[in-house]
């Protein structure tokens, strides 16, 4: 068991559910691409023998080995397994992670099982340490869940955005990082009883569009709830909505006197800027906020001067401004409610947004300091399924080294 790992409350029995997902699914050779399981065959008719598999990525990632040691414990317990970084670790792209010692027959079997719980936790664990050390003040919860295609994945996900929270914490002593999940079934993994969540835009709904009367359900028919937090861009009315929760919380229920914490979220869609803004006042709430005038004058700040002089086709510059004065959740309309709260009087309501909160939106957000509170991340962990994919090849027969051309680099 790796140490880090340990850190992580609850995760054996978390990742335990892996192999019980596997198991219950039907013969593990039913799982496994056949020309692994052919092999299988093969080798256990004329004659078995000891192989070690060499385990990397294309990419960097952060590792996240635990889901993979865990199912080749259980499905082969004669099976050797060998790390080459703990949990946590950078891993540079093509270094090699594990090596897995055993009965060719019995590894060839679970191969393509091995190789499906690797990539999607070390992604996931790069994505959630990269978003937490660039907004470091903020907390954040993992909503992958809904973009997951099950358990599986949504297990997976979690395990690596904790690790990847842990090692950010132990990077830099400043890092909130996650807190909690949406989901009871990972919430463990963040050191929660249960889930994280208020309400979605189904709950505005259902209320005729009325975020405030969804706000007094939630408070009565939920009453243990500690947090409640008002989604206030469903009508396109994200201050007004936020001060009208904001001036119930506080000033009529007198929730604040009853332990609980007030807040609002930011999911304003990409198509539209948020209640009160366009892009010319856009620029300007974030010029005052960051004491700069002029758009490009922000953006090389945010950036930095290097980073502006290496983008003379403004691919990157577009994408910053973008976050910092687009359409949806932006630099601009997290600022622009701070405000509004806070001349309302109500200082102490958080904000949490979500929408897009991938490393880079978050390396923007982090730079121009944005007054977060909490962050809701989850498609972005990862992005792509493509940049998931680990990769396994045998590097010795019986002790003799011996690989394809092209892998030699996995000797070392």
């Amino acid at each position: 068991m790796d140490k880090r790992a340990s850190l992580i409350p609850g995760y054996e029995k978390i990742l335990d559910k892996l192999v019980d997902i596997a198991l219950a699914a039907g013969p593990i050779g039913s799982q496994t691409d056949k020309y692994f399981t052919n092999t299988a065959r093969i080798v256990a008719a004329h004659g078995d023998t000891d192989v070690t598999f060499a385990v990397f990525m294309r990419r960097r990632v952060v590792a996240a080995l635990e889901p993979t040691i865990r199912m080749v414990q259980r499905l082969v317990p004669s099976a050797r397994v060998k790390r080459f970084y703990e949990e946590g670790d950078i891993v540079p792209s093509e270094s090699k992670m594990l090596e897995i010692t055993g009965s060719m027959a019995k590894l060839s079997e679970v191969e393509t099982l091995v190789l499906q719980k690797i990539g999607f936790p070390c992604v996931s664990a790069n994505n959630a340490y990269e978003m937490c050390r660039a907004i470091p003040y903020a907390a954040f919860m993992d909503m992958h869940a809904r973009h997951g295609s099950g358990a599986e994945m949504n297990i997976l996900a979690s395990y690596g955005a904790a690790v990847g929270s842990a090692a950010a914490k132990h990077a830099d002593s400043n890092v909130k990082g996650f807190v909690g999940s949406s989901q009871d079934l990972t919430a463990p993994l963040f050191g929660a009883v249960s889930g994280m969540g208020t309400m979605p835009h189904a709950l505005v709904g259902y209320t005729q569009g009325d975020v405030l009367k969804a706000m007094k359900l939630f408070a009565e028919t939920i009453p243990e709830a500690k947090t409640l937090i008002a989604l206030v861009d469903y009508t396109g009315e994200e201050v007004t909505d936020s001060l009208r929760c904001a001036r119930w919380f506080y000033e009529e229920a007198k929730l604040q006197h009853k332990d609980k914490v007030f807040g609002v979220r930011l999911d304003t869609h990409g198509g539209r800027f948020a209640e009160g803004l366009d892009y010319e006042k856009s620029v300007d709430t974030v010029g005052h906020w960051l004491g700069v005038a002029g758009e490009y004058n922000i953006v090389e700040q945010v950036l930095g001067g290097r980073a502006f002089q290496l983008d003379p086709n403004n691919i990157l510059v577009d994408k910053v401004r973008r976050i910092l004065f687009g359409k949806g959740v932006s630099v601009a309309s997290i600022i622009h409610v701070r405000r509004a709260l806070d001349n309302a009087g109500y200082k102490q309501a958080q904000i949490v947004a979500s929408s897009g909160f991938d490393p880079q939106k978050c390396q923007v957000m982090g730079a121009a300091k944005a007054p977060l509170n909490l962050v809701g991340t989850g498609s972005f962990l990862p992005a792509t399924l493509t940049e998931t994919y680990a990769t396994a090849d045998i590097i010795a027969y019986n002790g003799v080294r011996r690989v394809k051309v092209g892998r030699e680099f996995l000797f070392d």
